[in-house]
This record gives C-alpha cells, structure tokens and sequence, in this order.
C-alpha cells in the first residue's frame, strides 16, 4: 500500500443494482463488506440489498436533504483514515443522483476516490434498445415544466447521437408529446421500463405513436428511460412549419428580434428570414 493510501482513507463509488438484487459483482461486495460505513440515500431500502448478501456494515443516510450537513462528516472521516463506500437507491452513483459534490471535495482533498463498475440504467436501456449506440447523450431527467422542457428538447434537436433521459412515470405522456413537437413525430424511440424487474418492458416506435398510446394509456409504473434516436436525414433541412414552431416558443419569453436571433443561430438560418416570420406571427 502506497504512502499516500495509508496516510488517509479511501471513497468507494459503488454501483449496485437497479432491480434485481442479483445484480451486483463480486468486487462491490467485498467492498461494501469491508467499508468503514455504507452511505446510501435511504438506509432502509439499502438494507434490503445489504441483508440479502449477509452483509452488517453500517449504513448511514447521505441524499440531497442532508449533504451540505453530512459531506464535512464524511470528509474527516477520509481525513482520519477510514475505507468508505457511497452507494445510490438503485445502479451506479451520481448518474442523475447525489454525490458529485462529494467525489469533487474528496479529490480536492487529496484522497482517493475509486469507482466500482456495475449497473447502470442509461447503458442497460441504450444496450437492448436498437437504436444507434456508436454515439449517445444522456439528459438526466428533463425540466418538469412544458416551456423549459420543450426549450432543453429544442437544444437537443441536433445532438448527432441517441438521446437518453430519464423520466417520471406521471410525466412520461407529456415529454413524449414535446419531445413529438420539438423533434419531429417520425423520429424513433424507445421505451425502457422497469428494467431487470419482473415487469421489465421495451416499446419501440415513432415519437408521436408512442406519444398517442402512452396518452391513452393509464400512467405507467416504475422507473422509466426514454431512448430518442438520432434525426433522419429528411429532418436535417429545416422547414417552415418547423421553423414557426420553434419561433412561437421563442416569442412567449423573448422579443421579436431576441426570438429571431436565437432560432437563426440554432437552425443556421438567415435572421432577417427569421425576424420575417417572427414579425408574421406576432401581427
């Protein structure tokens, strides 16, 4: 053992499971075997997992509520020498949960941070999806509210790769309906639910198909992962209709020449050609 590694302690990112308690390599259990003290984001749902392998380290809780109180705690203890391991409610740490603020105040610290691979929504969706995976962007979870998601959509209309975000069940009808909008309904997506569970499903289609049966179905359970794949050729020369579309939600928040210019600079489209048509809309 290094110097460096026996003068402090050391943070373990741990990935678990995300369903299925199997889920889990060997390597992230001897690790949470030996830690000093498991922090997890809810002790007893963690507990589960925990018991299910026979392991008895402690558990304490470390989530979005209490960081600003419990980061200093864990950081003396790394300082004091102590093996600690940070795991997520499900899968792997930080991918859209708490904990970079931690892993960037314990590398800063000088102390160790080392990541124990394992599952991991995002990946597992993207790896039985179809769709093209050479390249990708993960979004995290969109805004909740229409105007500020259908703007983060919009930004994203020409990322050259799979789109994937995650998403709440009870939002998933309304962010399909958007993404249909600001997209294009022909794109194709993917639905990933409930993944390694009992209920486990994928459905694959159009945006606006699966926009118009998840709207009339009842709201579905579960963690949910929405795939978008990338924008056909046809869609990559920009249109009227389109055009219009994406100047009516620029125009609720922005002036007329505000609004023009902003669209020209995410269509490449001329701004007098734009201020044009903002100027129609508004009259």
């Amino acid at each position: 053992m290094s110097e460096h590694k026996a003068k402090f302690g050391e943070l373990f990112i741990v990935a678990t499971r995300m369903g299925y308690l199997g889920d889990i390599s060997l390597r992230a259990l001897e690790v949470l075997k030996s830690a000093d003290t498991i922090y997890c984001e809810d002790t007893r749902h963690s507990r589960k997992l925990l018991d299910r392998h026979g392991i008895s380290t402690h558990l304490q809780a470390y989530h979005e509520h209490n960081a600003e109180k419990v980061r200093p705690i864990i950081l003396r203890k790394l300082d004091d020498g102590k093996k600690l391991a940070l795991i997520s409610d499900a899968g792997t740490p930080l991918i859209s949960d708490p904990g970079y603020k931690l892993v960037s105040e314990t590398r800063d610290a000088g102390i160790t941070v080392t990541p124990i691979p394992g599952a991991c929504a995002a990946i597992t969706a993207l790896s039985a999806a179809g769709l093209p995976s050479n390249q990708f962007f993960f979004a995290g979870f969109l805004p909740p509210k229409q105007q500020a998601r259908c703007k983060a959509l919009t930004n994203l209309t020409h990322i050259p790769g799979t789109l994937i975000f995650y998403e709440s069940p009870k939002r998933l009808s309304k962010m399909l309906i958007d993404a249909a909008e600001c997209l294009g309904p022909e794109r194709e997506a993917v639905i990933g639910r409930e993944l390694t569970k009992q209920f486990e499903e994928f459905r694959k289609g159009s945006l606006g198909t699966l926009a118009a049966e998840y709207t009339a179905e009842d709201n579905p359970k579960g963690e949910i992962v929405v795939l978008i794949g990338t924008a056909p050729a046809s869609d990559k020369a920009w249109n009227d209709e389109a055009v219009i579309a994406l100047l009516r939600r620029a125009l609720q928040d922005s002036s007329i020449k505000q609004a023009a210019a902003d669209v020209a600079e995410h269509t490449g489209l001329a701004k007098r050609d734009c201020y044009q048509l903002a100027l129609g809309l508004k009259d």
